[in-house]
């Protein structure tokens, strides 16, 4: 940042102009989507120009464009009122947009962009949070030289590029994992029908199918030991006793997650939102877990759709799974869990390490796009 520090020095070693939007920049309000808007991506030779709502994705394609100049648009209405982004030369804002635009060459598009991003917008609150364009002309920002404008936008283009490029090198290696652990398990797991190791059975002939008992949310407390499973494979809060031993496998049967399969490491409630499964000598709760996992999208066709989204007991009892002798199974989780183990940590730790890198990125930002003002 000494180049910055330099400029500032030489330019502005006084402080810089605070001005209001209002006196910077043309302020318009979107309006409605051209007539021959394509929804979605469909761009093509005849509508190649974007057509933005309030949100970070692309609402459509058009044959016309209403702003042909670089612009920061604010979501205006909805839920996602005051959320910023900097749009491209050539585009149509929809209604729900507030756009700016600089009125002359003292003020960067892009700079304009990024110290907007750094205000907390006045949200009018009612039943739809909105935005009133007035609220926006009197805000005032710092105006400092172009050369100080166009530096600090290269210091932060890199720094979103990097970001960016940290987060897809996270991603693609989480993927990595999981892709190389649903590869062993499935190999792992598939046995030819003339196995003498295997036995073929049914579900239900192994183990009971245990439904849970439903609790109210009076019955949840802050102060209960035992996490509550209904409807997810995330607890929904505690309670003060349990009615499932730790290390048991479960399958939401109700809701959204219908047929999604979780396991629990410690003892818990489950609610009848959820089947659980008798532990016995036969089969190895974790080893059950693992077979379960590659039958989940079988479990899921077979949920019914109408009302509320339900899947039957019987689809389950029905299932056939692979019987080896216990030993075996053992092995089989033994390696298992070294993957799993190893995709968890991956996933837990990246949203630690992305809202690090967002952390560092917004405090070098509002750093860079704070000034003294000139008296």
């Amino acid at each position: 940042m000494s180049k910055l520090q330099d400029l500032i020095r030489k330019l502005c070693p006084e402080g810089v102009e605070f001005k209001r939007l209002g006196e910077v920049c043309e302020i318009y309000t979107g309006g409605e989507p051209p007539k021959d808007t394509i929804k979605g991506n469909a761009k093509d030779v005849e509508h190649p120009y974007p057509v933005w709502a309030n949100g970070k994705d692309v609402y459509g394609y058009s044959s016309t464009y209403k702003i042909d100049k670089d612009a920061t648009v604010i979501s205006s209405i909805g839920a996602n009122t005051g959320a910023i982004y900097f749009r491209r030369a050539y585009f149509t804002p929809t209604i729900r947009l507030k756009v700016l635009v600089p009125k002359d060459n003292n003020l960067i598009s892009k700079y304009l962009y990024y110290y907007l991003s750094t205000v907390a917008f006045v949200v009018k609150s009612s039943s739809v949070p909105n935005m009133n364009a007035n609220e926006v002309r009197k805000l005032e920002i710092p105006l400092p030289p172009l050369e100080v404008q166009n530096e600090i936008v290269r210091i932060l283009d890199a720094f979103t590029s990097y970001a960016a490029e940290l987060q897809a090198e996270l991603h693609a290696e989480l993927q990595a994992r999981k892709e190389q652990y649903e590869y062993y398990r499935n190999k792992l797991l598939t046995f030819d029908e003339n196995d003498e190791r295997v036995e073929w059975m049914m579900l239900g002939e192994v183990c009971n199918v245990k439904r849970g008992k439903r609790l109210t949310t009076k019955d949840l407390s802050p102060e209960g030991e035992y996490p509550v499973y209904h409807g997810g494979i995330e607890a929904i809060g505690k309670y003060t006793a349990y009615n499932r031993e730790g290390n048991s496998v479960m399958i939401i049967n109700v809701g959204a997650s219908a047929g999604t399969i979780g396991f629990c490491n410690t003892k818990f409630w489950s609610s009848d939102g959820c089947f659980c499964f008798e532990h016995n000598s036969v089969i190895n709760q974790k080893y059950l877990y693992f077979v379960l996992q590659t039958l989940e999208s079988i479990l899921k066709s077979k949920v019914r759709k109408a009302g509320i989204p339900t899947l039957d007991n019987r689809v389950v009892e029905r299932l056939i799974i692979p019987i080896l002798p216990i030993p075996e199974q053992k092995r089989i989780v033994s390696i298992l869990d070294k993957f799993e183990s190893l995709v968890n940590d991956l996933s837990e730790g990246l949203p630690a390490e992305i809202a690090a890198v967002q952390e560092q990125y917004e405090y070098y930002r509002n750093k860079l796009l704070t000034f003294k003002r000139k008296s």
